[in-house]
């Protein structure tokens, strides 16, 4: 008996994700050496997405990545779960794919039984005890050595612990770098760059550990008695007018697919797919131990694989919905993050009030949003990644980091130039975070053009007397390379998203606007080894004609390539994006310079970006929203 139909966009079942891996058993395709990276949905194309009408099932296509350490190869395969077949089997020459987890953990185990680690920590600190050593598994990235195209390395961090339960990051091991192979989990050398003596202190977050915690917050409870506004079938959410597909897979962590505004009666698509291609931490340190040090999150980690199991009351509070994240291991057994995905509901202060004195009758509203969110841990970093729907048809991405920082050790008397002391002898190096969001759009339909926005003042003279006139110029971009652009504060500059083929009842085409959040620019060198690889840096705002193949702002295989793939090639081919199926990537940077306060744990920072209606709609979308109860003294009536 045949099941209920999915949405053709629905994450891999666990079911699906083992259907897969058997397959591939099954037709030879896996040796004992082999890997499976990833194994995620394949989504079918967009025209037949758009044709699905909840009532035909669409056949379901899996895509999994796989590495051979005995021949350090990598395939892609492509494996059709309704036929039982595997429609295709290619060799990705000359790449790493993403680091698995079980690699990471394997990694860490290698270092400590190197006996070449040993001896390095009995001359530096006199240590012959690895089990307190702490190591952190940093990508190799590539710097133009033989070695960095040839052998799959990794180039860990080390760290020594008081205890086993002791916050290792406060004690970092200067000095040392341990290479490893990741293909024969061998530590193939031990870099000394110098000693560094133990920093003396300690320094711990975890509730058992921090004496006279605070005691004078009360509960705060947040209560929704007659259940929650939204509705889940599968991963198909409906809350108020949006309706959506929550997707997860190992590398991008949480998408959003498929997301319409139901507006006078008709479900209108906005965004047809919403996901964090790829990130980059570069470090501003040029010491020896520091230099090297960048990370690829999604590319060379995983960011999905790297995802949290949530929990009610400490990472979501309210009336949750959970979703689970079925994946793979290396080896291909089953992993499954429960409650990787957290969705509910919150208030959000004030959505609109006006009060006419006149009548001395204020109306108000209350904002509520949905927040659709997962947090990733890499290593000593989270990210939290949140996605907010508002009732105005407003559309929020926020990344939220938090953590420990990647620490250095210091000199007695040294005052580190490139970083900030945070502890006696405990110092934190100057970093970036940068990440870059695909966004594409179906506005209305899939015909859709750019528009630059600039605000600009007018000239002087007898049309301008009082010089107090400005105006908004949209510039309508054309191919690719026009559409390489830099946030510009003097002109708050924004982009608009339309529709031209469709117009709103003032007779313009109707459309969204990206407006950004804080940002930065990279301050590497455009030669920088790292800023080869992570060319989505070079520019803010990217427009490409959509295609299938093109997901990942730094290529599909960033870790340890040499550079120049991704947005960066695809868009020197200048290619015309106006009315057409278009893609936007939008590139945010946080630029972090350490403090004190920062220590031994982050409190949160943001970075994000608002997509707002802007003629999309006739009027204010939530002038419908009904007014609250108003709480009074036991009494309720109406906030209007």
């Amino acid at each position: 008996m045949a099941g209920p139909i999915r949405h053709p966009l629905d994450p891999l079942s666990a079911e699906e994700v083992q259907q897969a891996v058997q397959l591939l058993r099954a037709r030879g395709k896996v040796t004992p050496t082999t890997r499976f990276v990833s194994v995620s949905l394949k989504e079918p194309r967009k025209e037949r997405v758009h044709a699905f009408t909840g009532q035909e099932a669409i056949p379901r296509e899996a895509f999994a990545v796989l590495f051979d350490n005995a021949t350090s190869t990598c395939y892609e395969a492509v494996i059709s779960l309704a036929a039982s077949q595997v429609l295709s089997w290619k060799q990705i020459p000359d790449v790493q794919p993403t680091m698995t987890i079980d690699e990471q953990i394997e990694c860490e185990q290698a270092v400590l039984a190197s006996d070449e680690f040993k001896a390095a920590l009995k001359r530096h600190y006199g240590i012959d005890d690895t089990r307190l050593v702490m190591v952190d598994i940093w990508s190799a990235g590539n710097y133009g050595s033989a070695e960095d195209r040839t052998r799959r390395l990794a180039r860990p961090l080390c760290f020594l612990r008081r205890d086993p339960t002791d916050n290792g990051y406060a004690r970092p091991i200067e000095g040392l770098r341990p290479v490893v192979d990741l293909n024969t989990m061998q530590v193939i050398r031990v870099e000394e760059y110098g000693r560094w003596p133990l920093p003396p202190g300690e320094c711990n977050y975890a509730a058992d550990r921090v004496t006279n915690l605070r005691r004078d917050i009360k509960p705060l409870e947040i209560a929704q008695p007659a259940g929650p506004t939204f509705e889940v079938d599968g991963h198909q959410v409906r809350w108020q007018n949006w309706s959506f597909v929550v997707g997860f897979n190992a590398r991008e962590g949480l998408t959003l697919h498929h997301l319409r505004y139901r507006d006078e009666g008709r479900n209108r698509p906005i965004l047809y797919r919403a996901s964090l291609t790829e990130m980059v931490v570069p470090y501003g340190d040029p010491g020896p131990t520091q230099r090297r040090k960048n990370a690829f999150d999604v590319g060379e980690y995983g960011m999905g694989m790297c995802a949290n199991s949530l929990e009610l009351g400490c990472d979501c509070l309210g009336l949750i919905r959970y979703f689970d994240a079925n994946l793979v291991t290396s080896r291909g057994e089953p992993l499954v993050i429960k409650n990787a995905i957290c969705m509910h509901e919150e208030d959000y202060g004030i959505l609109w009030k006006h009060t006419d004195r006149r009548l001395n009758s204020p109306e108000v509203r209350r904002s509520r949003r949905l927040v659709i969110s997962s947090i990733s841990t890499v290593e000593n970093y989270e990210y939290g990644f949140f996605w907010y729907l508002y009732q105005d048809g407003s559309v929020q991405f926020e990344v939220k980091l938090t953590g420990v920082l990647s620490l250095g050790a210091s000199q007695p008397d040294e005052r580190p130039k490139y970083g900030a002391l945070v502890a006696p002898q405990v110092y934190a190096p100057n970093h970036q975070h940068f990440f870059n969001v695909r966004l594409d759009f179906d506005l209305d339909g899939v015909a859709n053009s750019v528009q630059q926005v600039d605000v600009i003042p007018d000239e002087l003279g007898e049309a301008n007397p009082f010089e107090n006139a400005f105006q908004a110029r949209a510039t309508t971009i054309k191919t690719e390379k026009q559409a390489r652009a830099h946030l510009n504060l003097q002109t708050a500059r924004s982009w608009k998203i339309v529709n031209p083929a469709i117009l709103n009842a003032v007779g313009e085409p109707v459309g969204y606007r990206l407006v950004p959040g804080d940002d930065s620019f990279p301050m590497g060198s455009p030669n920088a080894w790292w800023r080869k690889r992570a060319g989505f840096v070079n520019y803010h705002v990217w427009v490409t004609p959509h295609a299938d193949d093109e997901k990942y702002g730094a290529g599909d295989f960033p870790n340890q390539s040499a550079g120049g793939d991704g947005l960066m090639r695809w868009t020197a081919r200048d290619r015309p994006i106006e009315a057409t199926d278009v893609v936007l990537w939008y590139t945010m940077g946080h630029t972090h310079i350490p403090r004190p306060e920062d220590y031994p744990v982050m409190p949160t920072a943001y970075v994000g970006f608002l997509l707002k209606p802007h003629g999309f709609f006739n009027l204010n979308p939530a002038n419908d929203v009904p007014p609250s109860p108003k709480k009074v003294a036991g009494k309720s009536a109406c906030c209007h």
